[in-house]
């Protein structure tokens, strides 16, 4: 189906996989990576992350089910997600490969709170409890209570756009 809203607008056609994804490339993402406790343990680079509720706090992320890290998360009852800074392009990209080890050098973390990898050095991060897991078509969406954080300091984010990783324009005329 093929819909025309006017000479000054391009027309409507279906939302199939293709349209769809170059569609939504528009849309600016905070890039997170989400890590799960394990042996080894987990972690992907996410740019579903979005708050969900203030009261009660509740988070949420998205994972296809195809993943390698979606075996752990499906079962863990803590994640860690960590907003990454402008300047973390390569963390972001070293945890959206498949096929290495995403905890080695030169990846910094420690073990946190209920055993959850802390990766150093990023913008912010929230230790949270899984509260629930919805299935929705090839993805699970997580919610989760965030129980610890560490908030940003000061710093830009890190954003996904056009299928590249970037950082804000804050020389632009709308800043303060």
């Amino acid at each position: 189906m093929t819909l025309s809203l006017g000479p000054q607008s391009a027309p409507a056609v279906d939302a199939d996989v293709d349209t769809l994804r170059a569609a939504l490339r528009h849309q600016a993402s905070t890039v997170t990576v989400v890590t799960a406790p394990g042996a080894p343990p987990v972690g992907f680079t996410a740019t579903s992350f979005t708050s969900v509720s203030l009261d009660p706090p509740l988070v949420s992320f998205c994972l296809d089910v195809g993943s390698t890290s979606w075996p752990t998360v499906s079962t863990s009852r803590h994640v860690a997600v960590h907003l990454l800074g402008e300047g973390q392009r390569d963390l972001a990209q070293r945890f959206a490969t498949g096929g290495i080890d995403r905890f080695a050098a030169p990846t910094r973390w420690r073990p946190g709170p209920e055993g959850v990898p802390i990766l150093d050095g990023t913008l912010a991060w929230l230790l949270c409890r899984v509260v629930e897991r919805v299935v929705a078509g090839d993805h699970v969406i997580v919610l989760a209570e965030p129980e610890l954080v560490r908030p940003a300091d000061a710093g830009s984010p890190l954003l996904r756009h056009q299928g590249r990783y970037v950082g804000l324009d804050q020389t632009g005329p709308d800043r303060a």
